[in-house]
C-alpha cells in the first residue's frame, strides 16, 4: 500500500514506464494556478507557473516581465494606470 500522505489528491499520479518495462505510479506535486492581473483578473503572460523551489533557481528576469507593474498588472491595465497617474499630476 502507498504511504498515507500520498493517498490524497494533493499529489498528481503520473504513470512512468521503468527500464524494466513495468509501469509504476510516481507522485508529483501539482503546479500552482496561473498568475492573474490584480486589476481585471486576466491571466498574466510571461509569468511562469512553477513551484517555489523552481522559481528560486530562475533568474529574476524570467520570473516576471521587465516593465512597471510587471507580474502584477496586465499590459492594458498597466497602460491605464500610468495614464491615470500622469493625468492626476
Amino acid at each position: 500500500m502507498v504511504e498515507g500522505k500520498l493517498r490524497s489528491r494533493t499529489f498528481r499520479r503520473i504513470k512512468v514506464k521503468t527500464p524494466g518495462a513495468r509501469v509504476t505510479v510516481h507522485y508529483r506535486r501539482r503546479k500552482p494556478n496561473f498568475a492573474e492581473c490584480g486589476n481585471c483578473g486576466v491571466r498574466l503572460k510571461a509569468v511562469p507557473r512553477a513551484l517555489p523551489f523552481e522559481l528560486k533557481n530562475m533568474p529574476k528576469s524570467a520570473k516576471r516581465p521587465e516593465r512597471p507593474f510587471g507580474g502584477v498588472l496586465c499590459s492594458a491595465c498597466m497602460r491605464a494606470e500610468i495614464v491615470a497617474r500622469v493625468r492626476n499630476d
